[in-house]
């Protein structure tokens, strides 16, 4: 799992940093988490394949979260793309987005599907046998949603020692890794624990971006391996939190701690702030594992520990 990010700043984008958008490498999938102007330039710079990327997740209708979206969708068009692009988001991104596409005469020559969110509890939006996708309820001056992204158990993994020994065939292999039992030729039945290993845990990653502090969400963030979560503020300007939508650092680390998850990446920074370090320190009065977001920077989860 790694998570590239694009532009992870509130409100306005400045020629040195973008508003937020995201992509998460999980499970031989491209998933791209918002899509604020700039995006595709930096998907180019951050050399991200567009032709991956088949499901696009909007958490909100703000501008700082989906005006590169349109953008995205007509260049999609002029390099010829085929296949389908799925869109998640609000009630409402289908008509702000065909508006734009009908007015310039520019629609697709791909399949474009819109899947609109409108409940207010989490749903599962996206599932195939190796991922799932569900909303996170969040509480912004807008409907909004987080998403919470989850592997689910791999392949078990063969123990090359025993499988040589036993002079097992290649061709049994894909059998053995799924959990079944080895049957030799005589009859003679070798149990798969004997064989292989526990496959590596499934890992989480959820994305909480823009939202109050909302300790409602910690029974679904449980446990969670990786989250982001929006820290718009410093303690200085607390007061302003609540009354726009947003969260402190110190708020990002405290649900972080409640949730017990394992890291906690903080982004969504009012521009106001010249040093991100101070985001760092105040979350870190709650919790330890705190990461620090930034334009083009790539968080590799496998090799966090390392």
């Amino acid at each position: 799992m790694k998570l590239t990010i694009l532009g992870c700043y509130a409100a306005t984008p400045r020629t040195f940093t973008n508003p937020t958008s995201q992509v998460l490498q999980i499970k031989n999938h491209l998933f791209l988490i918002d899509c604020g102007e700039g995006t595709q330039v930096e998907l180019r710079r951050n050399k991200v394949k567009f032709s991956k990327i088949k499901h696009i997740f909007i958490s909100h209708l703000h501008g700082d979260h989906f005006f590169g979206l349109v953008g995205l969708i007509s260049t999609f068009r002029l390099l010829n793309r085929e296949g389908e692009l799925h869109v998640y988001g609000p009630k409402g991104i289908k008509e702000a987005i065909t508006l734009q596409l009908k007015l310039s005469n520019s629609w697709t020559n791909y399949p474009l599907y819109f899947h609109e969110l409108v409940s207010k509890e989490p749903e599962i939006i996206y599932e195939d046998d190796k991922v799932s996708v569900e909303t996170i309820p969040l509480k912004h001056r807008v409907y909004t949603n987080g998403f919470l992204f989850k592997e689910k158990a791999g392949e078990r993994k063969l123990n090359m020692n025993a499988v040589l020994k036993k002079e097992i065939d290649v061709l049994y292999y894909k059998k053995i890794k799924s959990g079944k039992d080895m049957i030799l030729e005589d009859g003679t039945v070798i149990p798969n624990e004997q064989l292989t290993f526990d496959p590596d845990p499934p890992k989480s990653y959820a994305f909480c971006s823009d939202t109050v502090y909302k300790p409602d969400n910690i029974p679904q963030l449980q446990g969670t391996s990786y989250m982001y979560h929006e820290s718009t503020f410093l303690e200085a300007h607390a007061k302003l939190a609540e009354p726009t939508g947003h969260s402190t650092a110190r708020q990002a680390g405290l649900m972080a701690k409640q949730a017990n998850v394992e890291y906690l990446i903080l982004g969504h920074y009012s521009t106001r702030y010249p040093d991100l370090t101070l985001f760092a320190n105040e979350a870190k009065l709650e919790f330890d594992n705190v990461l620090i977001a930034d334009d083009g920077k790539v968080f590799d989860f496998e090799n966090l520990d390392d």
